[in-house]
């Protein structure tokens, strides 16, 4: 019997090193039955490990009458950060595919760790459930090499695995094709820029629904300018601070992911509150949202040559889709690249996905929230259900 035969019903897992967030959805018409999140653990207070975080989990679903014991449920989607080159699509999950993400650890050492705990937890719980990884880095597969090697020595960027990876890849994919469908054109017909503007944030370039570069490299701090992380930075930075600061690796890797980006640039990470600093004549706020647009209108004209013709710009993520001062800045007075803001639509907030480009724009722009947990459980669903050969 196919699993679709047996529930119709995903949990979607993503497991970080303190957090448990998870939600139910119905793939029957792609409803959403239960949502939540498990906090600190293993801080005082909070879930004592993740084995406990999804055991809470499962209560929760109980108490509404969806537990993890329903025949309803179908299968389990993971949320899991590096696939490194061997992951490059949803996949099964099977021990030797978990003993596969927990070698691509020093890849991701603050993320797939987490990502394995989660796995292990939720096998454990349900062992006769189909469970998928979906990982973040496997959309970006697709980058041709120009795009995706350092020009650093071949044997040793093979070796140590260095090469461009990319990250969110499934609000990517996600928003690429809802894009699409927005503008009632086919994917693979369509090129589109994706901005996934959130305290991380990523832009892609894809052309007919395959991802052909991105801005994230062999981790999630290079490219854009982001709530707490540099984005791109002259690498011999890290060594000045080592020889004139006297730094070392652990405290500059903490200066680079935790303390800049926006924040560095102006104690504040939250768009929002930079946006009232900047009306009240704040230097500094407005200095680190210039900084930030200038690195976004950057990868849109690089994005535009790569692609050569570009149909669609999407926004998306908490600055993307909230923030019509961050959309404005980075398009303005791009008319010569057929891009034509309409200042009252951008003006205009709403939850559903929506144009804000001019009627006269050859380059659509687009706000399209991202679903990252739906995009999980179509490819989990889309796997689990399949017939599987012997």
């Amino acid at each position: 019997m196919s699993t679709a035969a047996r529930g119709t019903r995903v949990l979607v897992l993503n497991s970080g090193s303190s957090s448990v967030k998870y939600q139910l959805i119905d793939m029957a018409d792609e409803q959403r039955l239960a949502s939540g999140v498990v906090e600190r653990i293993g801080e005082p207070g909070g879930a004592a490990d993740h084995t406990e975080a999804l055991r809470t989990v499962a209560v929760e679903l109980g108490g509404r009458g969806l537990g993890l014991d329903s025949p309803e449920l179908a299968a389990v989607g993971h949320r899991v950060v590096h696939g490194g080159t061997r992951f490059t699509a949803p996949t099964l999950i099977t021990d030797e595919v978990l003993a596969g993400i927990e070698e691509l650890v020093p890849l991701a050492p603050l993320h797939n760790p987490a990502n394995v705990t989660g796995i292990r937890v939720a096998r454990e719980l349900r062992p006769d459930l189909p469970q998928v990884a979906v990982f973040d880095t496997a959309f970006h597969a697709t980058l041709p090499e120009a795009a995706a090697r350092y020009a650093i020595d071949t044997a040793t960027a093979d070796r140590y695995g260095i090469r461009r990876y990319g990250f969110h890849g499934t609000s990517h994919a996600y928003v690429s094709r809802a894009t699409a469908a927005l503008l009632g054109r086919d994917p693979a017909d369509v090129n589109v820029i994706v901005l996934h503007l959130g305290n991380g944030a990523s832009a892609s370039a894809v052309r007919g629904g395959v991802c052909v570069d991105t801005s994230m490299g062999l981790t999630p701090l290079e490219g854009l300018v982001m709530g707490t992380r540099s984005g791109d930075l002259d690498p011999a930075v890290v060594f000045h601070l080592q020889r004139v600061g006297g730094m070392g690796t652990d405290e500059i890797d903490r200066l680079l992911n935790k303390r800049s980006g926006l924040l560095g640039l102006c104690g504040d990470n939250d768009m929002r509150e930079i946006g009232r600093r900047m009306a009240e004549g704040d230097k500094a706020a407005q200095l680190a949202f210039d900084v930030y647009v200038h690195r976004l209108r950057r990868y849109v004209g690089a994005f535009t040559a790569v692609l050569g013709r570009v149909d669609a710009i999407a926004f998306t993520a908490g600055v993307g889709e909230n923030s019509a001062a961050v959309r404005g800045a980075a398009l303005f007075g791009l008319d010569s690249l057929g891009v034509t803001m309409d200042p009252v639509r951008n003006a205009v907030r709403g939850h559903a996905a929506r144009l804000v480009s001019a009627d006269s724009s050859r380059v659509a722009v687009a706000v399209v929230p991202t679903d990252e947990e739906l995009e999980i459980a179509r490819d989990t669903y889309a796997l689990a259900a399949a017939p599987q050969g012997g």
